[in-house]
């Protein structure tokens, strides 16, 4: 393995490369997010932290699914909305509650197919749709699904609360298979029992609940390591990963592996004698998981196999969305 050629590989990946665009859209609201006198995270999260003046905060998150998946392929289209956004909620150790979406289609059988994906995704998940809008005669297909759910505000998992020291836990549902629409992503639940899947997309809540985690992220486009970029962007810290303690399916490569969407992913850090016990809450529901580094104070993202080592970012210079700070921050 050619460890330079890999972390190259994984920096200009696609996934990654798209989240560019984020830092000028949310400089845009720079001189109004004074306004938000009611939030405690708004962008750079998975999911926008609202204060309820209680125990309980709101979170709120939005997702849309790539045109060309869109246009490919309309059930995984709906299904994937629900998905995605099921797992922002879980992510930050909250409970889903109800989502709304926006499609746009370009024929009446693509609006049907969309439609009985999300209500497959809505009896897989357990969270229902319960509104949205469409434009029946668009020349794209386009799917948006917005997400409210509710977290405990003292166990809320954050990605900008990472600390030096820290260890870096991956965790996945090994029990999957590539898409049939993208060589980077990974089916855990269409073909899973309901029950089955409902209990791993909540084992967040169940960490956040025993605050064991420090920082987490659901894994996503990015895949693994431009997620874990992404966590350590917004908490201002670097990473290092050992990519031999990753867990991988025996039949895929490591650098495919590495810029898959695993559908149920994770990244969390926690003090490195909490280890033990996340690790064991994760494969109680059937997820693997393994400390796969930690973090530290450079700034750098490097990966390393042995005696090869290479910096994937440099977040000292570098930027994957521009944002490191939430309202709460107050700079």
């Amino acid at each position: 393995m050619d460890i330079e050629q890999l972390a190259s590989n994984l920096r200009n990946f696609e996934g990654v490369t798209r989240k560019k665009p984020i830092a000028d859209i949310v400089n845009i609201f720079e001189d109004v997010r004074s306004e938000y006198s009611e939030t405690i995270v708004d962008f750079g999260d998975d999911a926008a932290v609202l204060d309820t003046g209680g125990d309980e905060v709101i979170l709120f998150a939005a997702d849309a699914i790539w045109g060309k998946i869109a246009m490919e392929s309309q059930w995984w289209t709906g299904y994937t909305s629900v998905v995605v956004n099921v797992n922002d909620i879980s992510a930050m150790g909250g409970r889903p509650v109800a989502m709304v979406n926006v499609m746009s289609s370009c024929d009446t059988d693509a609006c049907k197919e969309m439609m009985r994906g999300i209500k497959d995704g809505v009896k897989k998940f357990g969270v229902p749709m319960v509104g949205g809008h469409i434009h029946p005669d668009t020349p794209y297909n386009s799917l948006g699904v917005a997400i409210i759910g509710v977290a405990k505000k003292d166990c809320l998992i954050r990605s900008d609360m990472a600390k030096p020291g820290d260890s870096i836990i991956v965790a996945y549902d090994m029990d999957g298979r590539v898409g049939k629409n993208s060589p980077y992503s990974w089916d855990t639940t269409s073909f899973k029992d309901a029950q089955t899947v409902r209990d791993r997309f909540l084992v967040m809540q169940t960490i956040a609940e025993k605050k064991l985690a420090i920082a987490g992220k659901d894994i996503s486009n990015p895949g693994t390591i431009g997620t874990l970029g992404m966590l350590c962007e917004t908490s201002k810290v670097g990473a290092s990963v050992d990519v031999d303690k990753i867990p991988i399916p025996e039949y895929l490569e490591l650098e495919q592996w590495l810029k898959i969407y695993p559908a149920t992913g994770y990244v969390i850090t926690t003090k490195p004698e909490n280890c033990d016990e996340c690790i064991r809450i994760f494969e109680d529901v059937g997820i693997t998981a393994a400390v796969v580094g930690n973090i530290n104070d450079s700034g750098l993202v490097d990966i390393y196999s042995g005696e090869q080592k290479a910096v994937v970012f440099d977040l000292n210079s570098d930027t994957i969305t521009g944002i490191g700070l939430s309202v709460e921050d107050g700079e």
